[in-house]
């Protein structure tokens, strides 16, 4: 009898120890559906910090925007109530108003030029200047180039902007280029972006191809235009004290993953869009290519020149000087 009390004694007590040494359960948020490239990474990330942590860490995501709006999810990370999150980097200009000059128009001709500066010292401090209000930068994943839908007819010319009513996010570049274009800009959350357009309340949007396919805006737009008029990157962040409470091996291995992740997620972006646009135009979509670029360069222009009056010139110098 003993013997049994023994045994079940010492099972009780591996019982609690294993309940206490249980892996560390991390939650990840962010506001895309399941169908978009930014779960594909968010499940990339689980699976490899799971795997490489020998389950010692444990990675639970939120899709669709479960855990709050772009906004809600900063708040949500700074507090700790999230572990990890990836939003648009236009919500981090309140906090950071430098780094709306990543959002500028026409800033990076090229994705190669964003990733260099990005992944190079201009970006890297915008993450270290992230750590004051208590976050750790962990990447910039990306969006794409954001392309301009709508109900009217294709945009080729700046003159075709003009008199939509335009969903814009809360970038202010963003609301001041479409200022300039005489388009009627209306800020509206994503997560309410389809209903506004079924019902009207606005005729157009701009996003990045993903976006557009992922939250089935062709379902209520008709012409998609390839504007590429700004770079869209995401950041990935994680609380910094989280980050702090885990072991130096473990922190490697979070932050070695999500510099894969990046990469892995923006391959994908790059390799899938021709496959993106070309789903969307099978869903009924007319897509148009001819844009006068240049033309839209010049009207929206002054849109820099409103940003370097507000924060000065220094992070545009820097963008641009890191891209040569």
């Amino acid at each position: 009898m003993k013997s049994i009390l023994k045994v079940a004694g010492l099972v009780t007590a591996l019982a609690m120890f294993t309940t206490q040494s249980y892996a560390t359960t991390l939650k990840l948020a962010h506001a895309a559906p399941e169908s978009d490239l930014q779960q594909d990474m968010s499940l990339f990330f689980k699976k490899e910090v799971e795997a490489r942590s020998h389950g010692d860490i444990k990675v639970n995501i939120f899709p669709q925007g479960q855990l709050g709006n772009d906004k809600q999810m900063i708040d949500g990370t700074r507090a700790g109530i999230i572990d990890i999150s990836m939003v648009g980097l236009n919500n981090w200009s309140g906090l950071l108003p430098e780094s709306a000059a990543f959002t500028l128009p026409f800033i990076f001709p090229t994705r190669e030029a964003a990733y260099q500066v990005l992944d190079g010292n201009v970006g890297q401090d915008v993450l270290k200047s992230m750590e004051k209000y208590g976050i750790k930068g962990l990447g910039y994943p990306e969006n794409g180039y954001r392309n301009m839908t709508n109900n009217r007819g294709p945009i080729r010319k700046p003159a075709d902007v003009a008199g939509l009513r335009m969903r814009v996010n809360n970038s202010k570049a963003l609301n001041d280029m479409f200022n300039a274009l005489h388009a009627n800009p209306q800020q509206i959350p994503v997560s309410e972006l389809y209903t506004a357009l079924e019902t009207g309340v606005v005729d157009a949007q701009d996003h990045p191809i993903g976006v557009t396919l992922s939250f089935k805006f062709y379902e209520v737009q008709k012409y998609l235009s390839m504007t590429q008029h700004a770079y869209s990157p995401l950041v990935l962040t994680m609380n910094l004290k989280s980050f702090k409470k885990l072991s130096a091996a473990e922190q490697k291995i979070i932050t070695d993953v999500a510099a894969e992740a990046v990469k892995m997620q923006r391959q994908m972006s790059i390799k899938k869009e021709d496959q993106m646009i070309a789903e969307l135009e099978s869903h009924g979509m007319k897509v148009n290519r001819d844009v006068d670029g240049a033309a839209f360069q010049a009207v929206v222009k002054p849109v820099w020149n409103e940003f370097i009056k507000a924060n000065g010139d220094t992070m545009i110098n820097r963008i641009l000087a890191a891209q040569k």
